[in-house]
């Protein structure tokens, strides 16, 4: 199972997942985010060797330009849309992207049709007027075992290590964690982050 450590916002964090050879990490640019990334930020890690980890890239409804711009300080970057995207715009960038749909309830998930060439779709928790950074989980009961081997789903939204045992059941190709794994908000928890890994490697 691939792990992403989502709203990374700090270099000693960046390092410390790059060391511990998580899967993708990844950097929000959306201005009501707590979790924006800096042009600071940016600037500072544009060197930094990721290794054997990806760095996804979050927009939301942005423009062209301002996601190509973005994304020049990343090597072999995924672009994750988390807005209202179409999947013309989407595969327009030319990128191996990800698609975020917010999980409602069952009918939802009939949005993953819209978007065949999505090399994964992620499900994040529905709460109007908000996208993403709810930090609460929808009802994972809904998620059938056919769905789940169709395509690689990313469940996101309120994973801590408190509900990590029932994530873990449902089997995902790959599991987000964000606010979940933070001591204040945009602040990453080593230590939280240690115990999630280490509960997954066992």
């Amino acid at each position: 199972m691939k792990i992403k450590i989502c709203g990374i916002t700090k270099r000693d964090t960046l390092n410390f997942l790059i060391e511990n050879e998580v899967d993708y990490v990844g950097f929000i640019f959306h201005e009501n985010s707590p979790r924006n990334v800096t042009h600071g930020f940016i600037n500072e890690i544009k060197d930094i060797d990721f290794k054997k980890t990806r760095p996804v890239c979050v927009f939301v409804n942005a423009d062209k330009s301002f996601i190509n711009s973005s994304l020049k300080s990343f090597e072999n970057p995924i672009i994750q849309f988390h807005g209202d995207e179409s999947e013309d715009f989407c595969k327009s960038l030319g990128y191996e992207f990800w698609k975020a749909l917010r999980i409602k309830d069952s009918k939802s998930l009939e949005d993953i049709k819209l978007f065949n060439s999505a090399e994964a779709i992620l499900f994040d928790t529905f709460k109007e007027g908000m996208f993403g950074g709810t930090g609460s989980s929808f009802d994972w009961r809904i998620l059938n075992s056919d769905l789940l081997l169709e395509k690689k789903i990313i469940i996101s939204g309120g994973l801590s290590i408190e509900n990590l045992e029932n994530a873990l059941k449902i089997n995902p190709w790959c599991l987000d964690f964000n606010s979940g794994v933070e001591s204040a908000p945009g602040l990453k928890d080593h230590t939280k982050i240690m115990e999630i890994l280490s509960s997954i490697k066992k």
